[in-house]
């Protein structure tokens, strides 16, 4: 009798393209006609809306200014015209709870009249504001069970989007989301705040250099998803892949990615048809994917978008993976976002990266062609070299959660270090600057400006380091360290946050030198020496994966928080929670909440793995090891019986001893994660339940992981209930 297993790696060995991803003819058109056209961007709204209906939208849109109520009912109405005419029946408030997903609650259009009729009904209130209720999000003690009341807000910045259904469409408004009381119970209101401070101080610096035209600086963020796909039906039979993401248990594969032969290899056709699939569903949506490819581990992909402003990019990442999800449905495939699906091949990450940009388009992280430009390029690189160095804590917990425990400090991810490379050539130039020596410019002489041109910098003006955390790779930064699972939001949080900070202090310290007579040209560069000196600790462009790296980084008295328990036990250090506080991110209800909502969201991922993984083991793996051990004492038994021989000199008795031990094993193993995971009943706060998942219940998990895996390599594999590594990984 052939076992389910079986049955599905034949099924999915022999699955062609299925027809919903075959390609019409009408499909193959120009891409520029498909672009945005489930999207109400700003350009589509300056045709629909009255012209001075526009401009007071457009200046709230750019600027922050507030939106007048009476054109609200303009607006809405419409949204709702678009909407309704490309097949929408329903419209909801689109936010960020503290899941780490997204939430939406479907309201109609359709209102019935007094007189028994219909019609499509959305006011200007219907769009400002919504009352989802609020009990059952994440609310880390802001919100109680009988405390229900939350709400939704328009967030105009990031345009209004359609998403099809089977039987209609419905209309996306991205939203804030608070309590009752005022405060975010999301991952969008603190990410707005911290983009207006971030705005707000760099364009201090930007007056300091005479530019008066600027009206706005903007965080711009491209982001890398990587991803695996498992076929469907081998992924129904792992409940570990169908509940927690990931794998629990699994022997590595007899061939991995040791050949390299998988990265930027060609797609299988299967593959490739989900991802052109994905790619136009995205397309419409006005999110350009820029680049496709397998990545380095088997069974693993990558998409990546263009750069766009820090908000759009953070709602349109919740989108891709989102669409990435559900796409795989139709294709019979499972997308796995957890950043360590399978042990023992590279996990999945999503690099930021980060730039900053004023309302002219100018790029302030790109070094210029003037003096002027080359010193205004020096002071904001000097900011983020300050925010790495003296908030890495802050950053870190941008990145934090138990997913991502399996990635950072291992050779396939950035170190829990945080350090910047920046290549020799900067190097040099900050080297220079910080003991003082001006340099020579491309003009061959001293600039009016104090400081030295830079060289020529071309964007691979150095090599890159795929081992630094956070790398300058010419024009921006790319912080290495974000999960793949992880919402955009928490970094761009922390990096927005770290950075309005060092420009403010920058800005403040230059201002005050200028005030008190000492030339723009002397303040820049007594500044930018001062700085590059303190932060010269933080650039690192060697091996961040070296052992003597980690010496070199103690020395340099820089902290290494290898896991989140503990980058979450400084979440409420003054230092810490000061930055958010003084720059109006989070208040010190809202951080003290967000330290209980990671707490316990990371010992209840814990738990639920931890649970998972008892019951596979005992409902799935242990029966099939003791009818196997009952067979093989079965065997010996009879091969005595027909030869005579000593039961101990036999084969037979040897595979019975070795499989009675291994499951004997196994079962104490289940015994003491039990165990364990009855300690995480006990009631007591989250921040002893976490310390206990961490240092009980991940030990106890992984022992019993052990023996499982040594049985799958002792066992019939006829009889192996569990899809196992090379089928998962390979079978496409």
């Amino acid at each position: 009798m052939i076992s389910a297993r079986c049955r599905a790696v034949l099924a999915a060995a022999s699955a062609s393209v299925p027809e919903v991803a075959a390609a019409p003819a009408d499909r193959r058109l120009d891409l520029a006609s498909l672009y945005g056209k489930d999207v109400l961007d700003m350009c589509a709204m300056r045709r629909l809306l009255p012209g001075d209906v526009f401009e007071q939208l457009d200046k709230v849109v750019k600027e922050g200014a507030q939106l007048p109520a009476e054109i609200a009912g303009v607006i809405a109405n419409a949204m709702k015209d678009w909407a309704v005419a490309r097949g929408a029946t329903h419209y909801t408030h689109w936010f960020h709870p503290m899941t780490g997903l997204t939430a939406e609650k479907h309201d109609a259009f359709m209102t019935r009249t007094a007189d028994g009729q219909v019609l499509n009904e959305f006011s200007g209130r219907n769009l400002i504001s919504g009352e989802p209720d609020a009990s059952s999000f994440p609310s880390g003690g802001l919100r109680s069970t009988f405390e229900a009341r939350g709400y939704t807000a328009w967030d105009p910045t990031s345009p209004v989007f359609i998403v099809d259904g089977p039987a209609g469409a419905t209309l996306h408004i991205p939203t804030i989301f608070y309590a009752y009381t005022g405060e975010a119970l999301d991952r969008k209101t603190p990410l707005l705040r911290s983009l207006a401070a971030l705005s707000r101080h760099a364009l201090r610096i930007l007056r300091l250099f005479g530019n008066t035209d600027a009206v706005y600086v903007q965080a711009m963020v491209g982001a890398e998803q990587e991803f695996f796909l498992v076929d469907r039906r081998l992924a129904a039979l792992r409940p570990d892949i169908m509940l927690c993401g990931r794998t629990l248990a699994g022997a590595l594969s007899p061939k991995g990615q040791e050949m390299e032969d998988h990265y930027f290899g060609a797609m299988p056709s299967r593959v490739m048809a989900f991802m052109q699939d994905v790619e136009m569903r995205l397309v419409a949506l006005g999110i350009p994917c820029r680049t496709r490819h397998n990545e380095v581990a088997p069974g693993q992909f990558e998409m990546a978008p263009q750069h766009e402003e820090a908000n759009i990019a953070v709602d349109h990442n919740m989108l891709v993976m989102n669409m990435l999800r559900h796409t795989a449905a139709a294709h019979g495939l499972v997308c796995l976002l957890h950043e360590k699906p399978f042990m023992g091949v590279n996990g999945s990450g999503k690099h930021n990266n980060w730039s900053l940009r004023d309302s002219d388009g100018n790029n302030l992280l790109s070094p210029g062609a003037t003096p002027h430009t080359d010193a205004q390029f020096l002071i904001f690189l000097a900011a983020v070299l300050r925010a790495v160095h003296k908030h890495s804590t802050v950053l870190r917990l941008g990145v934090l959660g138990a997913g991502n425990d399996h990635r950072l400090g291992a050779n396939e991810a950035p170190p829990s270090i945080f350090s910047v490379y920046l290549g020799e050539q900067l190097t040099a130039v900050m080297d220079n600057l910080a003991r003082g020596a001006a340099g020579k410019s491309r003009q061959k002489n001293t600039l009016e400006i104090g400081v030295s041109t830079l060289p020529p910098l071309r964007r691979d003006y150095a090599d890159r380091n795929r081992t630094s955390p956070f790398a300058f790779t010419g024009n921006k930064f790319e912080f290495r360290a974000v999960g793949a699972s992880q919402s955009l939001a928490p970094p761009n949080i922390a990096l927005n946050t770290a950075v309005a900070d060092a420009l403010d202090e920058i800005a403040t310290s230059l201002e005050a030198s200028v005030c008190e007579g000492t030339p723009l040209n002397t303040a820049v560069q007594e500044q930018l020496a001062l700085l590059f000196r303190e932060h010269m600790p933080v650039v690192f462009n060697g091996n961040s994966y070296a052992r003597e790296w980690k010496e070199e980084a103690v020395r340099r008295g820089l902290p290494d928080m290898s896991g989140t328990v503990e980058v979450l036990e400084h979440y409420s250090d003054p230092q810490v929670m000061d930055v958010f506080m003084r720059h109006g991110v989070l208040s010190e209800r809202e951080l003290l909440a967000r330290q209980e909502i990671l707490l316990d969201g990371y010992s209840r991922t814990i738990a639920v793995e931890a649970g998972l993984t008892a019951r596979i083991g005992r409902t799935s793996i242990l029966p099939v090891a003791l009818n196997a051990q009952a067979r093989a004492a079965d065997l010996a038994a009879k091969t005595v019986a027909l030869s005579g021989r000593s039961v101990e000199e036999l084969p037979e008795y040897k595979r019975f001893t070795e499989i009675r031990d291994e499951a004997v094993r196994l079962g104490e193993a289940l015994d003491a994660l039990d165990a364990a995971r009855r300690r995480l009943n006990d009631d007591t706060e989250t921040l002893v339940h976490a310390r206990t998942a961490r240092d009980l219940v991940i030990p106890a998990m992984n022992n019993c992981r052990k023996y499982i895996d040594t049985l799958e390599g002792m066992l019939d594999d006829a009889e192996w209930p569990l899809p196992t590594y090379a089928e998962l990984l390979w079978v496409r």
